[in-house]
């Protein structure tokens, strides 16, 4: 059903001011900025291995990550592993009795295909499904 740790979305206040701890003080490499307008977030990705770190930062204060930071400040928002077909892991997933934030897939960073499942199923942790044809960048 998954295939890999995809990434590891951190949230952010701002991606230029934590751009340089990731890119020149841990050495990982910068693979761009894009802002996802259905997710209210500017993403920036960077990459160590086959490993990546997302960081988000919200473009509105009614964006999920925003009131995340609200409420927890910069860390750790959310897992992401690689899929291969979306839609299967979605209903084998519905079928055991997992809750799930996206039933159907959305539009993700780098036109990935995403679905997140509810921190309630998934012991605390906000996890995201990710299908592209490159496992999400």
């Amino acid at each position: 059903m998954l295939n890999k740790i995809n990434h590891l979305g951190v949230a952010v206040t701002s991606i230029e001011e934590a751009l340089p701890f990731y890119r020149d003080t841990l050495g990982m490499n910068f693979a761009g900025i894009e802002e996802v307008p259905s997710q209210l977030v500017k993403v920036a990705f960077l990459s160590i291995g086959e490993s990546k770190i997302e960081l988000l930062e919200p473009t509105s204060p009614e964006s999920p990550v925003a009131k995340f930071l609200e409420k927890n400040g910069p860390g750790v928002h959310h897992v992401a592993y690689g899929v291969k077909d979306i839609e299967a892991t979605i209903a084998r997933l519905v079928a055991g009795g997992t809750r799930m934030i996206d039933t159907t897939p959305r539009n993700g960073a780098h036109g990935a295909r995403i679905a997140f499942l509810h921190p309630k199923s998934s012991n605390g942790v906000l996890t995201e499904l990710c299908e592209a044809h490159d496992d999400c960048h």
